[in-house]
């Protein structure tokens, strides 16, 4: 069995969780949080490192973590978790479970309304009694409502793509390893890169005579295998993620990767189009009667109805056929297009490395700059920055610039939006400074008319650049605030400035579908890492595939562009 990252990331995430239910030492829970923030973010696999004594010099580590890291390697198992596992009515650690609901609330419930499981908060929505706890909306309510009429299994957790990661791609390469084997791909949601995945569903070319399915029985991370047949299997990896594995003949291959990469949607209009024309579309090919015409390649499949070739990000059925069918496309932005990045964070604030860590961080991820953008002084961060410090570190960067050659350090700042649309830093302080990246932390569940308000009031402020994570959500934890988001384009493009598309794997925010509403109003994004630690500039792979989910291009992307060409956007937003 080997244990990934992810694994010991959940251990210290589910740890946080349980200790905020209990009401713990909010200096405790942060510990967790920013434990498993640093090993999400690290290059390279834990369990690998064969040095155990490395653990307690990560950043945010320390003696104690390093000991537990040290025992989920060893036993897969975590005596601190299983403690309080006990400790924490299980019904009441379901409810995690369920959309909206974080530890805070879930303490809420448990401690206000003496909430135990799902029972109780359905017979506790229907009396009414949610409306007096302050963060339940009506429409949170109401999502509740409507999730609580489903079987538990039915509301099962979808998990963000980057932590599924972590086993797809490993499962992907014992299987491409297999003797005879000659290509695999993981497809489905995965491939279109939607931001959460339900299950994996895998597509292996293997020519007739070769024992694919027998071969997953040495596979290390294989929990169960629920179903088996001679070119079929389904299971359970040991995470709990469930995959679905068919195996088909290379001449065949093209057509079951089209077939089963797109949506439902999309896979009935390109078949009724094949129809319309007298061929057959299968996970086997396009036939004409009985005679296959291709299967080989999926290009060619839509070539002969009649489309270019359709990117899997766009196989939603939201538009792409009449794009394809003009040769309309958009040419999608890549990770290669980046230059620099705008949201950056050091251990000046919250982040885990020093400022010239993660220049060399981002200088080996192929950028030419970057905005060191930490925290102004405000709610929830430990050591934010205050007028004097901020200078301080002005200068540290500068001295920094003065002696790179081929890349630059903008000076910037990721400032608090307060309650009332004030910035939590003044005007003067922040006058200095090439980016300045507005957001909000706090007060998530103020009315829609309010919370609008208080966004559109931080952007008439003369010197924002960008509107960092806007709608606020982080995956499974918590939901977008209440937002008039045409309001809040029309402002961010008649001002001018940007919007942010977040890569942080739990947060992935934009969404596809707010990013295609700013790229048909021109609004041009800022494709950004939220880095805050070295290993974390790989996010900025989550916001690129965001992105073209959401039908952006090169020239849509604020970061695309060279320095030369980026300071003159700049300039033109300090109002």
């Amino acid at each position: 069995m080997s244990i990934h990252n992810a694994d010991i990331a959940a251990a210290f995430d589910e740890i946080a969780d349980l200790l905020s239910i209990q009401g713990a030492n909010a200096f405790r829970i942060r510990a967790y949080r920013r434990a498993a923030q640093t090993v999400r973010g690290l290059p390279h696999q834990l369990a690998e490192a064969g040095d155990s004594s490395a653990y307690a010099e990560l950043p945010g580590i320390g003696t104690d973590l390093a000991g537990k890291i040290a025992e989920i390697i060893a036993t897969g198992q975590l005596a601190a978790l299983r403690k309080l596992r006990s400790e924490v009515p299980p019904g009441l650690r379901e409810l995690l479970a369920l959309p909206g609901l974080g530890p805070a609330r879930v303490r809420a419930l448990g401690t206000v309304l003496k909430i135990k499981n799902r029972t109780d908060l359905r017979r506790a929505l229907a009396a009414g009694r949610l409306a007096s706890l302050r963060g339940f909306g009506s429409s949170l309510r109401a999502k509740l409502e409507s999730v609580l009429t489903r079987a538990p299994e039915a509301t099962a957790r979808r998990m963000p793509i980057a932590e599924a990661a972590e086993y797809a791609e490993p499962f992907r390469r014992f299987l491409a390893a297999l003797p005879g084997v000659e290509r695999v791909e993981i497809v489905g949601s995965y491939r279109r890169g939607r931001e959460t995945v339900g299950d994996l569903d895998l597509l292996v070319a293997a020519s007739a005579g070769v024992d694919v399915i027998g071969g997953l029985g040495a596979y290390a991370d294989l929990d169960t295998r629920t179903a088996s047949g001679r070119t079929k299997a389904s299971g359970v990896l040991r995470n709990g993620l469930q995959f679905d594995l068919r195996v088909v003949r290379p001449e065949s291959f093209g057509a079951a990767l089209q077939y089963f990469t797109g949506s439902k949607e999309h896979g009935i209009r390109l078949r009724q189009r094949a129809h319309a024309r007298g061929l057959k579309l299968s996970e086997y090919g396009l036939f004409h009667g009985s005679r296959r015409l291709f299967g080989r390649n999926e290009a060619q499949i839509y070539s002969a109805l009649g489309l270019a070739w359709i990117a899997p990000e766009l196989r939603e059925d939201r538009g792409e056929f009449e794009a394809a069918e003009h040769d309309m496309l958009p040419r999608l932005v890549e990770r290669a297009d980046l230059r620099g990045d705008l949201h950056v964070h050091t251990r000046a604030t919250d982040g885990s490395a020093s400022l010239e860590e993660m220049v060399a961080a981002a200088r080996a991820a192929g950028l030419s700059y970057v905005a060191i953008t930490d925290h102004s002084k405000y709610l929830g961060i430990v050591r934010g920055l205050d007028a004097q410090r901020l200078a301080r570190h002005c200068d540290a960067i500068d001295g920094l610039n003065e002696q790179l050659h081929g890349f630059t350090v903008l000076k910037g700042a990721e400032v608090d939006i307060l309650e009332d649309g004030r910035l939590a830093m003044s005007d003067a302080a922040l006058a200095p400074l090439d980016v300045i990246v507005v957001a909000i932390h706090s007060h998530f569940d103020l009315p829609e008319a309010k919370q609008t308000r208080r966004v559109l009031r931080a952007l008439e402020r003369p010197h924002v650049t960008i509107l960092a994570h806007p709608t606020g959500r982080l995956l499974g934890q918590r939901e977008s605030y209440a937002l008039d988001f045409e309001r809040v384009l029309a402002a961010v493009h008649e001002r001018p400035c940007y919007l942010e598309v977040n890569g942080q794997p739990l947060r992935l925010d934009l969404d596809d579908v707010h990013v295609k509403a700013a790229v048909e109003r021109g609004v041009p994004l800022a494709l950004d890492s939220d880095a805050h630690a070295i290993g974390q500039f790989a996010n900025l792979d989550g916001a690129v595939r965001q992105a073209r989910r959401g039908w952006a291009r090169k020239q849509d992307v604020l970061n695309t562009r060279s320095l030369a060409q980026l300071r003159p956007l700049l300039r033109a937003t300090r109002g």
